[in-house]
C-alpha cells in the first residue's frame, strides 16, 4: 500500500477537534487511509442500504451502537446524523470522537456548515500526487507516460488498465453523483458535455460557448459544471486579484483534477498519441496545477494560486502566495529548456514592479538548474 501524505497532517491537525472529515473524488483512497490510520475505529459505510435504513429511521438507537470511535463513510446520505453528531460531541468533549468521509463535497459541506462549524477539521484527499508514487518508485520516467496513465489509486494498486478504469469511472460514479445532485434526463448529452469540457481543459472558461456547442441553455451548462466541481471531476482557477492592466483577462481556466480521465474523454490511450497531438501543451499544463493543487491539499497548507492574463495574450500560467511572496510558474511541455521561455514572466515583472518575486520554469524534462534568471524545475519535483 501506498503511504499517503495526508495521514500524518490528519494525526497532527485532525486529532485536536471532536470531528476529522475527509472528502474527495470516489475511488481516491478515503476509505483505505482511515481504515489504516485509525486501526481501532469501527468502519460504518452508508452506502449499505441496511446501515443507511437504520441511521434514517431510528438515528438515536443507531448512535446507541455507534457513538465512539467510529468511521462513517458517505456520510451526506443521511443529513440528519449531523446535528446528532454536534449534540454528542458537545456532550462528551472527546477529540476525534467521529471520522467522516464521503464524496459528494455539495451535500458534506452544507451539512457541516450547517451542524459542525468550529468543531471539525477538514482535509481532501486526491488521486496519488507525483511525491506519493516516487517514495515508492511508480512515478513514470516519461510524464507523457504519466500523463496518460492518470493518477487513481486502484490503477496502481490493482493493476487495472487505465482506459478500463476510466470507462467503468464514468459509468458507475461520475453519471451517479452527478445525476443525484443534478436532474438530467439524457445521459448522452451529458456525456457530450463532459466531453466538451475535456476539450476546453487549461483554457479560459466561455460558459456560453460550452452550452451552445453542446445545445443546452446557458444556466443547465452552469448546473452541470458545479455539479463536476462538487463531485472533484473539474476545478476553475480563478485569475490573480490586482488590476495591473486595464485589459486583464477576469474568466477562470478550467481544469481537470486527473490527466488520465482527461485523456479517456479526449480518447487518447497511449503517450505516442500525445507526441505530436496538438493539445500536449494544455494536457501537460493541466497535469501541473492539478498536481500543485493536490500537492497544497495534501500537505494540509493553504496557499493562495491563481493565473494571469491579459486581452493581449500575455499570460503567468500559476501565480502562487507562498507566506510574503509570489511565486510566478510557467509551465512548458517541452523537454529542453530555451532562453524565452522565461519571457512571459519577466514581461509581468516588468509590468507589476512587484517585490518579493521568485520565478520557476517547469518543464518535461528531468534537469534541475539554478539560473540568475529564475528556477528550472522538472516535471517531476513540482510541488515539492
Amino acid at each position: 500500500m501506498i503511504n499517503r501524505e495526508i495521514a500524518s497532517r490528519i494525526m497532527q491537525h485532525g486529532t485536536k477537534y471532536p470531528v476529522i472529515a475527509v472528502t474527495g473524488p470516489r475511488q481516491s483512497g478515503k476509505t483505505t487511509l482511515l481504515k489504516s490510520a485509525f486501526p481501532d475505529y469501527e468502519y460504518v459505510s452508508l452506502e449499505n442500504p441496511d446501515n443507511r435504513n437504520f441511521a434514517e429511521t431510528d438515528p438515536n438507537g443507531f448512535f446507541s451502537r455507534y457513538s465512539r470511535k467510529i468511521i462513517l463513510d458517505e456520510v451526506q446520505r443521511v443529513p440528519a446524523l449531523f446535528s446528532y453528531i454536534q449534540t454528542l460531541v458537545d456532550e462528551s468533549g472527546e477529540r476525534a470522537q467521529f471520522i467522516l468521509s464521503g464524496s459528494q463535497n455539495f451535500h458534506l459541506m452544507e451539512s457541516i456548515t450547517q451542524s459542525l462549524a468550529g468543531r471539525v477539521a477538514i482535509f481532501r484527499l486526491f488521486p496519488f500526487d507525483f511525491q506519493e508514487l516516487q517514495s515508492e518508485g511508480l512515478l513514470d520516467d516519461d510524464y507523457l507516460d504519466s500523463l496518460v496513465r492518470g493518477f487513481y489509486p486502484a490503477i496502481y494498486d490493482r493493476d487495472i488498465p487505465s482506459r478500463i478504469f476510466y470507462s467503468n469511472y464514468i459509468q458507475t460514479y461520475v453519471q451517479r453523483d452527478v445525476s443525484e445532485l443534478v436532474a438530467i434526463k439524457n445521459i448522452r448529452l451529458f456525456q457530450n458535455f463532459l466531453g466538451l469540457c475535456a476539450a476546453r481543459a487549461g483554457q479560459l472558461l466561455n460558459l456560453n460557448s460550452l452550452a451552445n456547442e453542446c445545445g443546452i441553455s446557458q444556466p443547465t451548462a452552469k448546473s452541470w459544471l458545479s455539479a463536476l466541481e462538487n463531485s472533484y471531476i473539474v476545478f476553475q482557477l480563478f485569475p490573480y486579484h490586482e488590476n495591473f492592466s486595464k485589459r486583464i483577462v477576469k474568466t477562470p481556466k478550467l481544469y481537470f483534477y486527473d490527466s488520465g480521465l482527461l485523456c479517456y474523454l479526449l480518447k487518447i490511450s497511449s503517450s505516442k498519441q500525445l507526441l505530436t497531438h496538438s493539445v500536449k501543451g494544455n494536457l501537460f499544463e493541466n497535469m501541473m496545477v492539478a498536481e500543485y493543487v493536490k500537492r497544497i491539499s495534501h500537505k494540509n497548507t493553504f496557499e493562495d494560486v491563481w493565473f494571469w492574463r491579459d486581452s493581449n495574450g500575455n499570460e503567468v500560467d500559476l501565480i502562487i502566495q507562498e507566506e510574503q511572496q509570489l511565486n510566478l510558474v510557467e509551465i512548458k511541455a517541452g523537454q529542453t529548456v530555451m532562453s524565452d521561455m522565461f519571457s512571459r514572466l519577466l514581461w509581468w515583472e516588468n509590468l507589476t514592479k512587484q517585490k518579493n518575486l521568485t520565478k520557476t520554469l517547469v518543464y518535461g524534462g528531468n534537469e534541475r538548474q539554478s539560473r540568475s534568471i529564475g528556477e528550472v524545475m522538472p516535471w517531476r519535483d513540482f510541488g515539492k
